[in-house]
């Protein structure tokens, strides 16, 4: 029975990107014939130390256990067929392992985001000096077949490796689905006193993209009195002085309650490069629970919404206003829309849409 190495930084149900690139097919790889096994570097544990202020002794300690970690990974290659390396082997800025592991064994390179550019997280700044905006680009040409996530990050490997396939990121639109009473707009619009839910999710290091929308949001409460409310699923601490709001934290348990609390679903990001690379999570996980979403019109997201039908996109303070207002005065286009993108989802970007593409990609690997 052929094996995987999966190669990341957190442990299972942990990060978003490892989540819904690799971990919601792993009982399908499993069905397949294939056994796994996951080597991370970030603990529970390490988490309150990593991801925030200070701890710089402790956050050393934890990139040079991680040498150790990819250390004897490098010593049980030779038990697996396969290595699949999701983003990066390290933290830092070395390829050591990628090459290491190239040479013994095939490997897989998966990716997601514009990794080759710097995008350290706030806590982490003065660690920036180990990170190598060439790594990616080396990790990519030491590698038997890449998977990017979208077309934009497929080109930028295709300069150094030919053998790029694109899987998108993907929903399990059997978990990610809309709320079982929620059927027709008057079910859930007429209740007295219901207010219309503009909801926001992501992490903490993205709330700077929630951000981008607050004149917008301060605008909406003021059009609309006692008619909205807002929530910000992902940290549960967070606030901000120009909007009231409901702050959440993520958790995988209340997810999808939580995302079908919402009426309407926002995604707004900045155009550039970075966000070229993007593959739209936000805007897929609430369009696969039937919530009607804006997305900002940028990047891959003119790909994923058919403005109007499946969903909305925005270029501007004004269109934001407008595009919210329009759905908070029409809850049978928000149903329309939800149901339009509930649909997309579920043809383009869900687990059951693109399994086959995955296990293709394992199987010719296998085969060589």
């Amino acid at each position: 029975m052929p094996s995987i190495l999966f190669i990341a930084d957190h442990r299972l149900n942990r990060s978003p990107s490892q989540r819904y690139r690799f971990e919601q097919y792993l009982s399908y790889f499993k069905s397949q014939g294939f056994n796994w096994k996951l080597s991370e570097i970030i603990s529970e544990k390490d988490d309150t130390v990593f991801y925030h202020k200070g701890n710089y002794i402790k956050k050393i300690k934890i990139i040079l256990r991680s040498f150790y970690i990819r250390l004897k990974d490098l010593q049980r290659a030779k038990n697996f067929d396969l290595i699949f390396i999701q983003r990066e082997a390290l933290l830092v800025g070395s390829s050591f392992f990628e090459k290491q592991f190239y040479k013994k064994n095939n490997v897989v390179f998966d990716f997601d985001d514009s990794i080759w550019l710097l995008d350290t997280s706030p806590e982490n700044k003065k660690f920036e000096f180990l990170k190598n905006p060439d790594k990616t680009k080396i990790n990519i040409k030491h590698a038997h077949v890449v998977i990017a996530g979208n077309e934009f990050l497929a080109d930028y490997a295709r300069q150094f490796n030919s053998n790029v396939v694109v899987i998108p990121t993907t929903i399990d639109t059997d978990l990610h689905k809309p709320a079982k009473n929620v059927n027709l707009p008057y079910v859930y619009d007429n209740f007295p006193g219901k207010k219309i839910v503009i909801g926001w999710s992501g992490s903490i290091s993205t709330i700077k993209h929630f951000e981008l929308v607050i004149p917008v949001l301060k605008e909406i409460q003021k059009k609309y009195p006692n008619q909205t409310e807002i929530h910000v699923m992902g940290q549960g601490s967070y606030s901000h002085p120009d909007v009231t709001l409901i702050s959440k934290t993520w958790n995988s348990k209340t997810d999808v309650e939580d995302l079908n609390a919402f009426d309407i679903g926002i995604m707004p990001l900045p155009n550039d490069e970075w966000v070229k690379g993007k593959c739209g999570l936000k805007g897929l996980s609430y369009m696969a629970c039937g919530v009607a979403t804006i997305m900002s019109n940028v990047g891959v997201n003119p790909e994923i919404i058919k403005h109007g039908d499946n969903g909305l996109l925005a270029n501007s303070d004004r269109e934001w206003i407008e595009h919210l207002s329009l759905l908070i005065e029409n809850p049978e286009l928000r149903y329309k829309i939800g149901q339009a993108g509930r649909k997309t989802v579920v043809e383009k970007y869900s687990v059951e849409a693109n399994k086959h593409k995955y296990s293709a990609v394992l199987n010719s690997l296998i085969k060589q």
